[in-house]
Parts: structure tokens; sequence; C-alpha cells
């Protein structure tokens, strides 16, 4: 009976690692599940209607690096890089702006907000194409030097930022890549469509209300419950072996 406690409590143990774990994973890597009704253009890849999956597969440093996968997760679609943007209010619902183009040319993602974040991701686009969206929406567009896709490369790329009169600069200098002040004026370099109806969300990472973003988490308390178990199983683990054999 005391081995079938101790390993018992020993399961229940790992289970809380691994639920820690899981939580982790989700909050590291922004998993969101997004269905387009019509063209959408992200990073100069042009995807056709129909459901994706956009995640981070890197995000520590200014620049980060996002995947685009069909809906089933089997084929990488695209992998690009971002940098961060940030708003003053958090939203309980994915967010995604676009850039201004010609009609009838496929809608360009600027930005997307994971639920509940002040920070998101600005795509990066290929120097041409970026100098010709700067051009279109009179806005600052970060551009990539380099014609680069793999996942290493992308983390030293050259990127500087495109102006509407197709002049480079310093991105740090002309876009928001730090927290913006808690002020009513802080300055925004986002003047594109937000929530654009081209765009629906599906249940598997939508917030289910109109709730208030979640400041709290529950790590903390998974982490107790493991470790608590562990100690726990240890001390019977001990007793067990200490105890009289007439016990076992």
């Amino acid at each position: 009976m005391i081995r079938r406690a101790v390993w018992t409590v020993l399961t229940l143990s790992v289970v809380g690692f691994m639920s820690i774990a899981v939580v982790r994973a989700d909050e590291w890597n922004k998993k969101t599940v997004l269905t387009f009704s019509q063209p959408v253009e992200v990073s100069g890849h042009v995807l056709p209607a129909g459901k994706y999956i956009f995640k981070l597969v890197d995000s520590l440093s200014d620049r980060h690096i996002v995947q685009i996968l069909n809906a089933d997760e089997s084929k990488i679609i695209a992998t690009v890089m971002t940098i961060a943007d940030y708003r003053l209010t958090a939203t309980d619902e994915t967010v995604i702006r676009f850039n201004e183009v010609p009609r009838g040319s496929p809608e360009a993602i600027r930005a997307w907000f994971y639920p509940g974040n002040n920070f998101g991701q600005e795509f990066v686009y290929p120097k041409g194409r970026a100098t010709q969206l700067a051009k279109a929406d009179k806005v600052i567009v970060p551009a990539i030097v380099l014609d680069v896709t793999d996942v290493d490369a992308l983390k030293t790329a050259p990127i500087v930022a495109v102006t509407p009169d197709a002049k480079e600069t310093p991105v740090a200098v002309a876009i928001q890549t730090t927290p913006i002040p808690n002020v009513a004026t802080a300055p925004s370099n986002s003047s594109s469509a937000i929530g654009s109806p081209a765009v629906t969300q599906t249940a598997e990472n939508a917030t289910p209300g109109r709730q208030l973003p979640k400041t709290a988490s529950a790590l903390p308390l998974i982490a107790l419950f493991g470790l608590g178990s562990l100690g726990l199983a240890l001390g019977v683990l001990i007793f067990s072996r200490h105890a009289p054999s007439s016990i076992a």
C-alpha cells in the first residue's frame, strides 16, 4: 500500500510539471488560428483565403520570428521576421492591423496582437515591397535588406525602416519598439485598419465572452503543487524504508 501511495504522489507531481510546461508553451509561442475570407499579404507572401496558424518560434530579442502554417500544422508556409509593436491598451481578442494597398491588391498585414498583450508583432517586409507600402500608406515600414528565410539567418539579417519618401533610417529611431509610456498622448505609428472583417478568429484561440485580460497567472499555484507533491513523495518513501517490515 505504501509503495502504491508513493507512485500515486509521484505521478501527480509529474502531471503538475507537465501542466506548467504546457501553459508556458502557449504563452510563449502565441499560437493563433486565423481564417481569412480573402487573400492577404504578409512579409511578401500572399496567403489565399483560408485558415492558418500564426505562432512565434523565437522572441529572445527586439526582433521576433513568426512561422505561418497551414490549418493542420503539417506544412510551414512562411518563416518571417517581425519587430516589437506596442499599444497603450490590450484587448481580449486577436487584433490584425493592415497597411493601405491599391484597390484590387491583397490586404497587407501590418501587425498582429495576441489577446491580453500590450505588445504585438509588426511584420518586416522585403525592402522593395516595404518601399511600395510606405509610399502608398504614408507610413514607415520595417524592411529586411537580405532575402533570407532560415531562422538563424533571420536573427542577424540587417533590417531598416523605410520612410514614405523611400529613405532608410535605423528601426530604433523611426519605429516604437519599446513599451509606450502610459499617457493618453503617447505616439502611435499605426494608421491602418484594425479588426478588419476579412479576418476571423476560431474558438480555439478566442477568449470567451467580453472579459478583461487576466493579469494573474496560475503558474505559481501549479508549481507549488508540484513541489509539494514531490516533497510528500520523498517523505513517504523515507518513511517506508524505515518502517517495520510487518507494515509493508
